[in-house]
């Protein structure tokens, strides 16, 4: 196995320095560099980071009970796709719901600090370094996580093939006001960029809907990025708005 580059992510440099004092006194695990970072208010320093460093494995702290840790999560498996993503909590007891939201984020370890050992926490980064999903066996021994998770790939399997049948194309200009509303303007304030009228755009976000089978219009965001026909910057994300319905 390739030397690993390894990076912490904690708000507590405490924290942070205690896992890299563990980690080095580990011979068995093989590592380049420890990195260490903050997760900052909305992770933007931090993707930098990580892009510029592009760390194998990531130690991210699920930062129980706020959960914080979570979107920040998101954030690096969806934009560093190379980076895999253990998560560490601090909770005392034991949490279906949070090992679930876990799984959603894309991480492919979920460790709990109170239970683990060194050596689990070692075996965890090797393992997600090589390309392995820890987090299975954490699912695998509690039964009523593995049946929620294949409830939800059943629902999804189901919702992506209706929505398949009966999307349609969107125009250029559809996609347009698609971006911008991803980008989190209001119908008003498209209007007055695009210099047409509201009623106009609630008819374009009406025909959006209709079009790809969205409910709101933050499903219509999430099915267009999903399907690859808008794309907006880290950081940028659809916004409720009180004068933004179709």
């Amino acid at each position: 196995m390739h030397k690993i580059v390894l990076m912490i992510v904690d708000s507590n440099p405490f924290s942070r320095s205690g896992l890299k004092q563990t980690l080095s006194g580990q011979d068995n695990l093989d590592i380049l560099e420890v990195l260490e970072a903050e997760p900052g208010d909305d992770g933007r320093e931090l993707m930098t980071k990580i892009s510029e460093s592009s760390p194998d494995v990531v130690l991210l702290d699920v930062d129980y009970p706020s959960l914080s840790g979570l979107e920040v999560g998101r954030q690096i498996i969806r934009h560093n796709p190379g980076t895999r993503v253990v998560m560490l909590s601090s909770n005392p007891y034991e949490n279906d719901a949070e090992l679930f939201d876990v799984i959603k984020t894309g991480a492919v370890a979920y460790l709990r600090i109170k239970d683990c050992s060194s050596e689990e926490l070692v075996d965890a980064i090797k393992r997600a370094a090589d390309g392995e999903y820890p987090i299975n066996d954490s699912v695998n021994v509690r039964p009523k996580v593995a049946e929620r998770v294949l409830r939800q790939f059943q629902e999804l399997a189901s919702m992506e093939k209706a929505m398949q049948d009966v999307t349609a194309p969107l125009t250029p200009k559809e996609l347009q006001i698609l971006t911008l509303i991803a980008e989190g303007n209001s119908n008003k304030q498209i209007a007055n960029i695009l210099g047409i009228s509201d009623q106009t755009i609630k008819n374009h976000v009406s025909a959006i809907l209709r079009k790809i089978n969205a409910n709101y219009r933050a499903h219509a965001v999430y099915i267009a990025i999903r399907d690859g026909q808008i794309s907006i910057q880290s950081g940028q994300g659809p916004e409720h708005s009180e004068d933004s319905s179709a």
